[in-house]
């Protein structure tokens, strides 16, 4: 049994994942070390299926790549072992030529894929390189499931307004099927978040998420990003390497800023969805894939079709379903559930868990927050860093925030009296509540008694809009 550490000076994806080689053959072992520590891994290496064992109960690894005649008790009994003792790890297996119904019940086993002796040395790197992405891909699924299943709200979602308790309804309704969903909403409202959560509660949680940034791929490769590309299709393409539609087979794609995507881009998008299958750039054969598609934009697609900037059948693909989410100014009610949960988040040993002061509240709840829950989460973050105190107060939060709109107006305007003032402060907590007066007695600081002592006093001169 050996052990090699990955060498210190390569920088990989693969970083910090460990692989285990088991082959009674010495050249094929070396072989497969060698090109496991190119790509970065700690490499594990055993003769015999007890010398597997052995390596796996002291030090669990990632990946497993076997012979199925290793010596011993074979490599099926080998895979059954892993795979109830240690569920997690991904296993390869080699097999000989001619004996593919055995790799296949290897499969049925839970062996994530198979390669043929004799085989090439590139076939086996990009073999051991998806494997490597599924198991990166598992492990952060395992971390949003687990973050999904704690956070606050429904689904990970943060939230109990009027507008939010509609969102998550339709996230539980859409989450039971595999139609296409079309999220929409402005920058920083949590889309990506939205299609997380109908994912890890849907049927596929168990399968890849794959996320996809299409205003964030470089226009040249987008194509290959997408459908993946064979070795030598293009300048550069050292490796042939599958694509993100490929990487989430079986399980969800999230096409985030859909709007992004380039017209002739959108058309090969619509076949692949349409056909079910998809052509790296270079193959000449088509490769099936199973996925639910999720989109989302912070743009007008309608208006973006009626400019000829998006395809109107790819959008009518995609909105079978449709969620649309409300920014934060329409849900200013939930902003000290979103607060507190941001302040527990920003907290660690150096800077214990903190509260907010009333007075910076108030200005958080006043404020129209154009960035959303992203610019709250900021500004949050922002103040715990800064502050001092147990307690954050207003000076700690970003200067944009340190002076009301309503200050400012005061400043600039004539001086009112009092009562006006009160009457002001009264309208606008009913607007930014939607005339909910327990959250507008909230908002202001005052008992719901005083309001309503307030509304008696002000309620006939209050305009109603």
């Amino acid at each position: 049994m050996e052990v090699e550490a990955k060498p210190s000076s390569l920088k990989t994806s693969a970083a910090g994942l460990s692989i285990l080689i088991v082959d009674d053959e010495d050249a094929t072992r070396e072989l497969c070390r060698d090109i496991a520590l190119e790509m970065g891994l700690e490499v594990h290496t055993a003769s015999t299926t007890s010398e597997a064992l052995e390596t796996l109960e002291q030090s669990p690894v990632d990946v497993v790549v076997t012979d199925l005649r290793v010596p011993q008790l074979g490599g099926l009994e080998l895979l059954k072992r892993i795979g109830s003792s240690q569920p997690n790890t991904s296993v390869m297996v080699l097999t000989q030529y001619g004996t593919i119904e055995t790799a296949v019940a290897a499969t049925r086993l839970g062996a994530r894929d198979y390669v043929t002796k004799p085989f090439h040395v590139e076939e086996l790197r990009t073999k051991i390189e998806r494997l490597i992405q599924s198991v990166e891909l598992d492990h952060e699924n395992r971390v949003l499931r687990e973050q999904l299943r704690t956070r606050p709200g429904f689904g990970g979602l943060i939230g109990v307004s009027t507008k939010m308790q509609r969102v998550y309804k339709m996230v539980e309704k859409v989450s039971q099927h595999n139609y296409p969903v079309l999220i929409l909403g402005e920058s920083g409202t949590g889309k990506e978040l939205v299609a997380r959560s109908i994912h890890f509660l849907g049927v596929r949680q168990n399968k890849p998420f794959v996320p996809v940034d299409c205003s964030g791929l470089v226009p040249t490769l987008i194509e290959s990003e997408l459908f993946g590309h064979m070795k030598g299709a293009f300048t550069g393409a050292q490796h042939a390497r599958a694509g993100l539609l490929e990487s989430g087979n079986g399980g969800t794609v999230f096409l985030d800023e859909i709007g992004d995507l380039p017209v002739d881009l959108q058309s090969k998008l619509l076949r692949a969805l349409q056909e079910r299958e998809i052509r790296p750039v270079g193959a000449t054969d088509r490769v099936r894939i199973d996925l639910r598609i999720i989109a989302a934009t912070n743009r007008d697609l309608e208006s973006a079709i009626r400019a000829g900037a998006f395809r109107q059948d790819l959008y009518f693909r995609l909105n079978v379903m449709q969620i649309k989410l409300p920014p934060l100014r329409e849900r200013k009610s939930d902003i000290p559930l979103l607060v507190s949960f941001f302040l527990e988040k920003f907290s660690d040993s150096q800077r214990p868990i903190r509260t907010i002061s009333e007075d910076a509240m108030r200005r958080l709840m006043v404020y129209d927050w154009p960035g959303n829950v992203r610019e709250l989460e900021n500004a949050v973050e922002r103040a715990v860093a800064l502050g001092s105190g147990p307690i954050l107060h207003i000076a700690d939060l970003p200067s944009n925030l340190q002076q009301s709109s309503n200050e400012k107006s005061l400043e600039s305007n004539e001086l009112t009296t009092i009562d006006e003032m009160i009457r002001r402060a009264i309208l606008r907590a009913l607007r930014e509540t939607n005339g909910d007066k327990l959250a507008a007695a909230r908002l202001l600081g005052i008992g719901k008694t005083t309001l309503y002592r307030k509304l008696k006093q002000y309620g006939p001169e209050l305009p109603p809009n």
